[in-house]
């Protein structure tokens, strides 16, 4: 399967079985318009539920998982690595904080305190890495 978001593989799916949204909706205990929202890429089935998805379409689901989070260049790819690098830069700063923290009350050793200034050094580091356009 070709990887792509979540609701075309959800809509590709239902449309290969001859499934209405309805008839999948009540196999799944929801709503059509739950099931429209799925497709859409507006919302998404509740995990606990992916397992019945699943097998409702006759796939394992690591082969319903692997799809894109969105299109190339979407926002909400582009919010996605916002994410990330201001979560990998907030890891650098918390390293830096508490081994100055922990040195100035005496409670770290000086290779644990090299090992987390590298840990957020290293965070700094990819933040730095070319992106893929």
């Amino acid at each position: 399967m070709e990887k792509q978001t979540f609701g075309r593989m959800i809509a590709e799916l239902r449309k290969s079985q001859g499934m209405t949204q309805l008839e999948l909706a009540e196999k799944m205990g929801v709503t059509d318009k739950a099931v429209s929202k799925w497709e859409r890429d507006l919302s998404y089935p509740d995990v606990g539920s992916i397992p019945k998805l699943a097998e409702i379409f006759g796939v394992s689901v690591d082969a319903l998982m692997q799809v894109n989070a969105g299109v190339k260049g979407s926002p909400k790819a582009g919010r996605l690595e916002e994410i990330i690098e201001l979560i990998l830069k907030a890891v650098a700063v918390a390293m830096g904080i508490a081994t100055a923290v922990l040195s100035f009350l005496g409670q770290i050793e000086a290779g644990a305190a090299i090992g987390m200034l590298g840990i957020g050094l290293a965070c700094l580091a990819v933040t730095q890495l070319p992106r893929k356009q």
